[in-house]
């Protein structure tokens, strides 16, 4: 099978294409005949050596997929050859014509879904579903600050809060992707090369700071952060795409009695009762069309780096896929 590997950390240049052995599945996987991988920033970071949970190189770029099942292990359990599956596969491997993946990491593709909207779905909707509800607790008149609001995990937190009752402010840092935002019920997006987000936050809440506040940027966006938001808020890390934060975390709290944690999706045990009330959900608000995942391009195998450079462009607004198939 084809395959797209990181041998070497660097650019989007060090994405190989290259034929590999065909995995096989051990007796508790299913071997996923891939049809697309959504992309995300996380793959860029694993490229180039920056992702904050460890991998084993060479890898396999691609944590979540969508395909057909075409084989089982012996021990695998409720999946059947030929079954729609989607799943966040948290080692990699996505990137591939073919997967091998622990059975009780699928999802079941309800009919009517598309494959595609099945691999654009699971990272970015339950990511922000899982910080929204199980660990913030969001409630209706809650003020949630959305860093990065106009990506694709910041769209789906934006749905997400909104649904839930809470007022959301966010910031851009590209004009142009503060429309969808807004479109999704924002009531205010920032647009930082021209705005100060701390004044805007501020003048927002009446001086009084927001609830809840989401940030996958790091470097100094998320130490400013702290001080938007108000007497016992609370803070969620989920990304460093502007780099590292600033480290001394109770040197930040300590002025507020703030509530910080570094969110990861991986931490969400599959199967447990948060994991299936959380994809309930989610599924529930796509197929009922309240909870929208917009895909903005499909890429084929050999496109890859363009896809890279695409993201870290920073002009994406909705999902990139790449095409597994033949």
């Amino acid at each position: 099978m084809k395959a797209v590997i990181v041998e070497e950390l660097g650019g989007p240049e060090n994405l190989i294409t290259a034929e590999v052995p065909d995995p096989t599945p051990s007796e508790n996987e299913a071997l996923i005949e891939v049809a697309y991988c959504g992309c995300n920033w996380a793959d860029t970071m694993i490229r180039i050596g920056t992702y904050p949970h460890s991998m084993t190189y060479p890898v396999i770029l691609g944590l979540e997929i969508s395909g057909r099942v075409v084989a089982l292990g012996a021990k695998a359990k409720n999946v059947r050859v030929g079954d729609r599956v989607a799943a966040f596969i948290e080692k990699g491997g996505g990137y591939a014509q073919k997967c091998a993946v622990p059975a009780d990491l699928l999802i079941a593709i309800p009919p009517g879904m598309s494959l595609e909207t099945a691999a654009a779905f699971p990272i970015q909707s339950l990511t922000a579903y899982h910080m929204l509800h199980s660990v913030a607790g969001v409630k209706p008149g809650d003020t949630v600050l959305i860093h990065a609001i106009g990506g694709g995990v910041g769209l789906q937190l934006t749905q997400l809060a909104v649904k839930a009752g809470a007022r959301v402010i966010g910031t851009v840092g590209t004009p142009g992707k503060e429309k969808r935002a807004l479109d999704y019920g924002a009531e205010r997006v920032v647009l930082t090369r021209n705005e100060d987000f701390e004044a805007a936050v501020l003048d927002f809440t009446r001086g009084r700071g927001v609830d809840l506040a989401l940030d996958s940027l790091g470097a100094t966006t998320l130490d400013r952060t702290f001080n938007v938001v108000r007497k016992l808020g609370r803070i969620i890390s989920y990304g460093e795409a502007e780099g590292q934060p600033f480290k001394n975390i109770r040197e930040r709290i300590l002025p507020r009695s703030q509530t910080f944690t570094r969110f990861h999706l991986g931490h969400v045990d599959p199967g447990s009762d948060m994991w299936r009330q959380g994809l309930e959900y989610v599924l529930q608000g796509i197929m009922t069309g309240w909870l929208k995942v917009p895909v903005e391009r499909i890429y084929k195998m050999d496109q890859a780096k363009d896809m890279h450079v695409r993201i870290e462009s920073r002009q994406v607004s909705g999902k990139l896929l790449l095409s597994l198939a033949s």
